[in-house]
């Protein structure tokens, strides 16, 4: 008999092991072991463990668990009322999560979708209509499908923050709060709050969310797995990109998910990578939600030797065997760090996690020991001078020839010689000393003006009581009010007949 812990001793439900007997797994991580007995007796959870340790199926089984019994098959969506939310903070963890649990409960008849950003809302509306007993969004857009009316979260039972520090970093508890508004109250519903780093600030948000926690930790806070291999490499910033391809060619890497900090950034290494021979694509939020899973799913396929991405793709993805992690540029917060290098080294499985540091970025590197306490081995630079010498920026080359000056030509004696003195101005007129400019001298000089002017047409003035007006420019002339003109205008004579005799 093996002393290895199993899925069937957690007492989960026979449909719900049938599904993770069919997806492969066996073995419960540890902080699946811990959490879900604790989550299954419907207590709130306060979870952290080491990226990719498990902790979607940590609270994805036992809410399959709790929820099976009211899955029924009827059509009305009055009967699929949304009764688990679970919040993530970027659409592709959104996605994996949903598909996890899509994958584990296929057998409990409970229905679940996920709704995005980035794609048109009406394309969820449906779906999302017809009724869903488990909704996995992210934040902004579930906010949108609030507003639209198509989602009602007064009857949500368990209520799921995955990613929690990474909501705080990117600013989204102002939403997560006008969402918990619109929950039950805190002590009606279950409450679980995941991540794999804890901060003061997550502490503050777990007060406000959580009803009396349990704290389940598996390992040390703010770790890196042990079995990922950690080493930098100290090069000027101009020179990485020279250092990442020579990694890349004399090491046959494949598969390398190559860290940088901004959108900008990313697009631009991307396109010097594919001009090095390099087969690359980038993923960051400027990108549409298609092109970014077109990217992601090349990657995972084994597709694409280099996938260049922002902090976007270091939360919770999961790509099978994923051999080695780039970090590019250093994080400025440490615990993304460990996010980031988190994405190799998966369920025990061996990876490694390769760190350019420019020397304005040691204080980076140094932040990040004092996190992990311990020291990571920074390797002597190897010969990637080849590369550096045939791999010159294309970008900067074109710069260059388009910024440089032509040489100034030799000036002759006869510019050399002293320019003759300028004639005096003549001093300027004050106010009172100039000519008083009349109302008719300027409207003569218009009028000398419009003359001299062959396509200024004229316009003939109605013939005034007075006699005949003269010709005036037709810009010059202001129309009369229509009073005016018909009191100008002279009355004509009424026509007699010639026998009708006048009266005198």
């Amino acid at each position: 008999m093996s002393s290895e812990p199993s899925f069937t001793e957690l007492g989960l439900r026979p449909e719900i092991l049938r599904a993770v007997a069919e997806a492969g797994y066996t073995t419960p991580t540890p902080i699946q072991q811990q959490a879900i007995p604790v989550v299954m007796a419907g207590r709130d959870v306060m979870g952290g463990a080491q990226t990719g340790t498990g902790k979607t199926a940590g609270f994805g089984l036992p809410i399959l668990h709790r929820l099976a019994p009211q899955a029924n098959t009827s059509p009305s969506p009055a009967r699929h009322p949304v009764r688990a939310l679970i919040l993530t903070p970027t659409r592709e963890l959104a996605i994996q999560v949903e598909e996890s649990i899509r994958e584990y409960g296929k057998y409990t008849g409970l229905r679940s979708t996920v709704v995005y950003g980035g794609v048109d809302i009406k394309q969820q509306l449906p779906i999302v209509r017809g009724g869903v007993e488990i909704l996995v969004a992210t934040p902004g857009r579930l906010l949108d499908h609030i507003e639209h009316k198509s989602v009602y979260l007064g009857q949500v039972e368990i209520f799921v923050l995955d990613e929690a520090d990474r909501m705080l970093d990117m600013g989204f508890i102002p939403d997560i709060k006008r969402i918990m508004a619109l929950l039950p109250p805190a002590a009606k519903r279950q409450n679980l709050l995941f991540s794999a780093t804890f901060s003061g600030e997550i502490k503050k948000l777990a007060d406000e969310l959580l009803n009396a926690p349990q704290l389940i930790e598996v390992a040390r806070r703010n770790t890196a797995a042990e079995t990922v291999d950690q080493s930098a490499y100290r090069v000027p910033q101009e020179d990485k990109r020279a250092l990442l391809v020579h990694l890349v060619r004399s090491r046959n890497y494949w598969q390398v998910l190559c860290f940088v900090r901004t959108k900008h950034g990313a697009s631009r290494l991307a396109r010097q990578l594919e001009k090095d021979g390099l087969i690359t694509s980038a993923i960051h939020g400027d990108k549409t939600q298609v092109a970014r899973l077109e990217a992601l799913t090349a990657f995972k396929e084994g597709k694409l030797q280099v996938l260049v991405a922002t902090d976007v793709a270091a939360r919770g993805l999961d790509i099978d065997n994923l051999p080695v992690v780039m970090n590019y540029e250093l994080p400025h917060v440490p615990e993304d760090y460990i996010h980031r290098i988190g994405r190799t080294g998966r369920a025990g499985a061996s990876g490694v996690a390769i760190s350019f540091v420019d020397p304005a970025e040691e204080k980076h590197l140094a932040e990040i020991e004092r996190m992990l306490k311990k020291k990571v081995l920074v390797h002597q630079p190897e010969d990637y001078s080849l590369e550096k010498a045939t791999l010159a920026p294309a970008e900067r080359r074109e710069r260059g020839a388009r910024t440089t000056r032509a040489p100034r030509p030799e000036r002759s004696d006869a510019a050399r010689a002293p320019r003759a003195p300028r004639a005096p101005r003549a001093p300027a007129v004050t106010p009172d000393e100039s000519p008083r400019t009349t109302h008719d001298d300027r409207m003569r000089e218009r009028e000398e003006a419009y003359a001299r002017n062959p396509d200024q047409p004229l316009q003939r003035p109605v013939a005034r009581a007075f006699g005949k007006a003269p010709e005036v420019p037709m810009l010059l002339r202001k129309r009369p009010a229509l009073p005016a003109l018909l009191e100008s205008t002279p009355t004509p004579q009424r026509l007699t007949d010639p026998a009708e005799p006048v009266a005198s």
